[in-house]
């Protein structure tokens, strides 16, 4: 039941094993050189992190569930505000006398994006919030997790434990993050053995393998993980490659686009992904549904700016599958 008293609802839905922070997003002409400055033109405070992937998802008509830490400061309340706004139900109650964390995000002139994070009450999970998040996931769930969860000291151990006790029947995706580098690699490695499905950019699918071909890279990937588990490794204009255990990877061709901010493509295009498989997508009809919604995000400002599954669908070709199963959505 839910805390008011009213049955769940039915059909899968998204939990996000991660973090919600704020984002202070700058717009700034260049990256200044060390020691240097630069004037901003523009200044925002906004819910940022793993709640670009849960506002993707309810906006392409999923359930969402946000399972990770908040804090009674002024972000903590910019968050729930934010997570309200979007229908996500937090599982957890407030901490209170601390804060939730914060990243300064530097968006350049070409709208790529460079990342600072100070870390809140997300990045910690005592035994008693894990399991409570343990206990949470339904067979037909889908369940995110970053790999900025698994770096942090306070939470990495008991999500790693999550990941690799979840029942059988629950998808399990992992988008490893900027941080990649700085996963533990015992941890990693017991996450990967029981991931659904990795979803990575080509930098971080090279720091994972060596290999800079997105294709090779897919490939390899996929070979490490247990069967049935597929890999994305997404390309930004270029789409994302798809990779399923017994097949070779397939490139999904994007949208071309005029992108004017890159903040939280990855985020929409996960998002999107994972709202479509719990719909009921085939993983290739997922991804060009996610490389839709991702390039809509990037021709807006700010990191939350996935797009409706109207607007996906008003995109698609009419006879695209995916175009009835998104209408569906916008209807219910």
């Amino acid at each position: 039941m839910n805390a008011d008293g009213t049955p769940p609802p039915a059909g899968p839905r998204l939990i996000l094993a991660g973090s919600v922070i704020v984002d202070m997003v700058l717009r700034v002409p260049r990256l200044p050189e060390r020691g240097g400055d630069v004037l901003a033109s523009h200044a925002v405070q906004t819910a940022g992190g793993g709640f670009n992937v849960l506002a993707a998802a309810r906006r392409m008509g999923l359930p969402a569930v946000y399972g990770g830490g908040h804090g009674t400061g002024p972000f903590g309340d910019l968050v729930r505000s934010a997570l309200a706004a979007e229908g996500v139900t937090p599982l957890l109650t407030p901490r209170p006398g601390r804060d939730t964390g914060y990243c300064v995000a530097l968006v350049d002139a070409e709208g790529e994006r460079t990342f600072v994070t100070a870390t809140g009450v997300e990045g910690e999970l005592s035994a008693a919030e894990a399991r409570l998040l343990a206990a949470e996931p339904r067979p037909g769930d889908l369940v995110q997790l970053s790999g900025y969860g698994l770096v942090h000291a306070g939470a990495g151990e008991r999500l790693t434990a999550l990941a690799e006790d979840l029942a059988p029947g629950v998808v399990l995706c992992l988008d490893p993050g900027p941080l990649v580098a700085d996963i533990d690699a015992d941890r990693l490695a017991r996450v990967l053995s029981r991931v659904d499905w990795l979803s990575c950019n080509r930098r971080e699918a090279r720091l994972l393998t060596g290999l800079a071909d997105a294709d090779a890279a897919a490939r390899a990937l996929v070979d490490r993980l247990r069967p049935g588990a597929g890999v994305l490794v997404r390309g930004d204009a270029d789409g994302c490659w798809l990779a399923e255990a017994g097949a070779a990877p397939v490139h999904v061709p994007g949208r071309p686009v005029e992108a004017v901010d890159s903040n939280g493509a990855g985020d929409a295009h996960v998002g999107a992904f994972l709202a479509l498989l719990g719909h009921g997508a085939r993983p290739s009809e997922a991804a060009r549904g996610a490389n839709v919604a991702a390039s809509v995000a990037v021709t807006r400002r700010g990191p939350a700016t996935g797009p409706t599954a109207a607007e996906v669908a008003a995109l698609l070709d009419e006879h695209d599958p995916l175009v009835p199963l998104l209408t569906r959505q916008e209807r219910a």
